[in-house]
């Protein structure tokens, strides 16, 4: 059984790589019961439900996900991630940069913040039927 990761950039990118796949059960257990998850335009939302009351339905018409890192920055238990976020639907790829920030304490998020521009990601995504 291998270790989990506990350097904050390993359990960062980890948790990343979980998302990607949308394996919310091996994604998870990187959040921590405290965490605070705030999508900048959107709010925020605590812990691993929250996280996952937001994400499952927002990616819930994605076919395939691939979060492309460009940059990269750790200071002390802090990483900021500049990424490309990219989005497979029926029809196309949709992709959205965005900037993250999290904190990591003891192997598990505590703060995770997403910057992104929504109007970048809405007018390109499935709205739901009315």
């Amino acid at each position: 059984m291998s270790k989990s990761p506990t350097a904050p950039i390993d359990v960062v990118k980890a948790f990343m790589a979980a998302m990607e796949t949308l394996d919310y059960d091996k994604a998870l257990p990187f959040i921590a019961e405290t965490c605070e998850y705030t999508n900048m335009p959107m709010g925020t939302v605590q812990g691993p439900a929250g996280v996952r009351a937001v994400l499952e339905p927002f990616f819930a018409p994605t076919l395939e996900n691939e979060f492309r890192v460009l940059r990269e920055a750790v200071a002390g238990n802090i990483v900021f991630l500049e990424r490309l976020d990219r989005h497979r639907l029926p029809d196309r790829w949709v992709e959205l940069p965005v900037n993250g920030v999290y904190e990591v304490e003891n192997g598990q998020i505590t703060v995770w913040r997403d910057y992104f521009d929504l109007a970048t990601i809405m007018t390109h995504w499935p709205q739901p039927a009315a």
